[in-house]
């Protein structure tokens, strides 16, 4: 099946979405070539998160996004494309939870952090599956017919096993919806050569398009405010442990892929504002990327002997589930007990792939009442305040 005519239909709302939009740069794809400081810049480097302006008497606004650059809008999408669940989150957080369509992968969009804040809850069975057995069919993209596509598209184009190429790109773009989106929750791909965004920098656009400007500053006050209280109490920096984070998904885990806690991807946010080094941190061992995909093993840890192991995959489990299998497993193992963090009970469930803001005040509290248990109990955060800010 072809969709080449369809952009000769008659124009319609989500139409004018798409064609609006100047893209920045010449094309849709222009990001991957940007300048080498582009990811240092901040969110007030020449890029506000939206302008308005009037065309034809009516009101426009635009958003500006590496690597697919600025979008032009009529009003917010209602329905939207997502891969990323960290972008899901955002829009949960934003009040805008039942405009998700879609999920790259719907298993590892955590929600069970919903179920502690009164009135805030996504339908994740009306969410559909992206990925497939055999990649991507741009044809889903078409069936999902969303008013915006909230996806990093060199994300798309640069993992080889979605089968996507930057023609099937420009094709949705000008046919179904625009693109805007950047991959944030980690830095090692080298693919990825444009601006980066810290998770508010990204949570701040993901605000502009859905027009939630007075929300977005309650969430971000909110969060600065938990920062400084978690931050005045911790130990001093030589009494902070460093971890290992690895992902491992059975529960008598072998071998490990390693993260690197020093990347400054938004999904290791928490463990930087809690002072959480990297324990690989000059051995040369890199971090899982596209195109990194090497494993570890007991023994190479043993050799590292971090003071805590971080172990993703697990996060549909309790504390007390994963320490009565993996932890438990790795106490039993001839090599793991040797461990140091195994013997002191600080092996962990490492967080969520893929963590938006929601996800990072819970996990902030997670790891600090984790870490350093006599100096943080109990909740850290009010959850009515937060849930109110969400549903108001």
């Amino acid at each position: 099946m072809t969709h080449d005519n369809r952009d000769t239909v008659e124009p319609t709302r989500r139409q004018y979405l798409k064609y609006g939009g100047a893209v920045v740069g010449g094309g849709l794809l222009a990001g991957c070539s940007g300048d080498a400081d582009a990811g240092s810049k901040t969110a007030t480097d020449s890029e506000p998160a939206t302008a308005t302006k009037t065309t034809t008497g009516d009101t426009t606004y635009t958003v500006e996004m590496a690597p697919a650059g600025e979008v032009e809008f009529e009003e917010p999408p209602e329905s939207v494309t997502h891969y990323f669940p960290d972008y899901a989150d955002m829009a949960v957080a934003l009040g805008h939870g039942d405009s998700i369509l879609s999920m790259g992968l719907p298993s590892r969009f955590h929600t069970d952090h919903y179920d502690e804040l009164d009135g805030v809850s996504v339908d994740e069975k009306s969410i559909t599956k992206l990925n497939g057995d055999s990649g991507i069919d741009k044809e889903i993209f078409y069936e999902l017919d969303g008013d915006l596509h909230l996806i990093d598209p060199q994300w798309l184009v640069n993992n080889s096993f979605f089968g996507l190429e930057a023609s099937d790109v420009e094709e949705l773009s000008e046919n179904v919806a625009p693109f805007v989106g950047n991959t944030i929750f980690r830095r090692t791909d080298g693919w990825h050569d444009y601006r980066y965004y810290t998770l508010y920098e990204a949570f701040e656009k993901v605000a502009a398009v859905h027009q939630e400007r007075d929300r977005f500053t309650k969430l971000k006050e909110l969060h600065d405010s938990v920062i400084a209280d978690v931050q005045a109490s911790l130990p001093a920096a030589d009494a902070r442990p460093n971890a290992l984070l690895t992902f491992a998904a059975g529960d008598e885990p072998e071998k490990f892929y390693p993260y690197r806690v020093s990347d400054q991807g938004t999904n290791k946010k928490q463990f930087r504002d809690l002072g959480i080094t990297d324990a690989l941190a000059g051995t040369g061992i890199d971090g899982l990327s596209t195109t990194e995909r090497g494993q570890i093993d007991y023994e190479t840890m043993l050799e590292i002997d971090p003071d805590s192991i971080l172990v993703r995959g697990h996060e549909s489990k309790s504390r007390q589930e994963f320490v009565d299998t993996v932890l438990a497993f790795m106490k039993d193992h001839e090599t793991a007990s040797e461990l140091t963090a195994v013997k002191n009970d600080m092996v962990f469930r490492g967080g969520p792939i893929y963590s938006g803001p929601l996800h990072h005040l819970f996990l902030l509290e997670r790891y600090a009442t984790g870490y350093f248990p006599d100096t943080y109990s109990g909740e850290l955060f009010d959850r009515d305040e937060l849930a109110a800010i969400i549903t108001e």
